[in-house]
C-alpha cells in the first residue's frame, strides 16, 4: 500500500509539472515557419488534444502570471500559442530552452496585462474588445475586421461581469467591482467592426491563415463569446481551438462560417491579424 502512494505521488507530481513544461526547442523548430502567422498555427497544432478546462487563470487568490501548456480555455490557448510564437521568433539561441522561457514569460505577460504590468484582477484584460484594443496599441497585432467583405459598425453596452458576479469571485471586492464596472462603461461606448454571421461566407476568402478569430456573442451585455485561429484547408477556413463542447483543444471539421452559423450563442466574428514588420494591412483573398 505504501509503494501504491508512492506511486500515486509520483505520478501527481509529474502530471503537473508537466502542465507547466514548454514545448522543447526541437519541437518549436520542427512547428516554425518563416512568419509569425505560419509559426503560430505550428505551435497551436502541437496542443491539439490537451484538455479544456475553463478558470485556470482563477486558481489564485493573489492575480499573478499563470503558465498552464497542460491545459487549456479558448483565451489561454489563444495567448499561450501567440506568447510562444513571438518568443521563438525573438530569440536570439533557438536551442536555449532556458531563454525562451524567459521571452515566452514576459510576451504572456504583455499579451494577457493591460499595457502589459500585472496591477491585481482588473489589469487582466477580461473583455476581448479591450484585449484586442491593447494588444494593438502594443504592437502585437491589428484589429483587421473593416478590411473583411460584409463588416457593419456597431456599439454595444456591456455588463456580464458585474451582472453574474457569481462566476467571478473577485468582483465581491467593492474596489475591484468598481474597476471592471469603468471598464465595461467605457467599452460600451466604443464603436467597431464586426462581420455579421450572415455575411460571413462572403468575408471568408478575406482571412488568412494565422488571423485570430474571435466570435462575437449574441447574448446581451457579452462582447466575444469564443476565440481561435483561422486555417485554410480544402479551399475553407476552420477554427483551430480549445473547445469547450469536445472537451480538448482542435481544428474543426466543419467550416468556420457554417460552425458560426450553427450556434445560436453567436453573432459573427471580429478578426486580428500579425502584422509584418513595415508592411501595410491590406484585405486579399487567399
Amino acid at each position: 500500500m505504501h509503494n501504491y502512494y508512492l506511486v500515486l505521488f509520483q505520478f501527481l507530481w509529474a502530471s503537473a509539472g508537466m502542465a507547466q513544461t514548454l514545448p522543447e526547442p526541437r519541437e518549436l523548430a520542427t512547428a516554425s515557419g518563416p512568419t509569425v502567422a505560419e509559426t503560430v498555427l505550428g505551435v497551436g497544432r502541437l496542443f491539439l488534444g490537451k484538455p479544456y478546462v475553463p478558470h485556470t487563470l482563477d486558481k489564485s487568490d493573489t492575480e499573478q502570471l499563470i503558465v498552464n501548456v497542460g491545459e487549456f480555455d479558448c483565451t489561454t490557448f489563444v495567448e499561450t500559442t501567440m506568447a510562444l510564437t513571438l518568443a521563438w521568433h525573438e530569440v536570439t539561441d533557438k536551442k536555449n530552452a532556458a531563454q525562451i522561457e524567459t521571452l515566452f514569460r514576459k510576451q504572456l505577460t504583455k499579451i494577457r496585462y493591460r499595457n502589459g504590468q500585472i496591477d491585481g484582477y482588473a489589469s487582466r484584460l477580461h473583455y476581448f474588445s479591450e484585449w484586442l484594443r491593447d494588444n494593438e496599441r502594443k504592437g502585437v497585432l491589428q484589429d483587421v475586421t473593416s478590411l473583411l467583405t460584409g463588416h457593419v459598425r456597431v456599439s454595444k453596452p456591456l455588463s456580464y461581469m458585474t451582472a453574474k458576479t457569481h462566476k467571478y469571485p473577485a468582483l465581491q471586492n467593492p474596489t475591484v467591482y468598481k474597476q471592471i464596472a469603468q471598464i465595461e462603461t467605457a467599452l460600451s461606448q466604443e464603436r467597431f467592426a464586426f462581420v455579421p454571421k450572415k455575411n460571413l461566407r462572403q468575408a471568408e476568402n478575406n482571412l488568412r491563415d494565422g488571423d485570430i478569430i474571435m466570435l462575437t456573442a449574441s447574448r446581451p451585455g457579452l462582447d466575444m463569446k469564443h476565440c481561435g485561429f483561422a486555417v485554410w484547408q480544402n479551399g475553407r477556413v476552420h477554427l483551430l481551438h480549445a473547445s469547450s463542447d469536445l472537451g480538448r483543444v482542435v481544428l474543426t471539421s466543419q467550416p468556420l462560417t457554417e460552425y458560426v452559423l450553427a450556434n445560436r450563442w453567436l453573432s459573427g466574428i471580429r478578426v486580428a491579424r500579425f502584422k509584418p514588420a513595415g508592411s501595410p494591412l491590406t484585405a486579399s483573398a487567399q
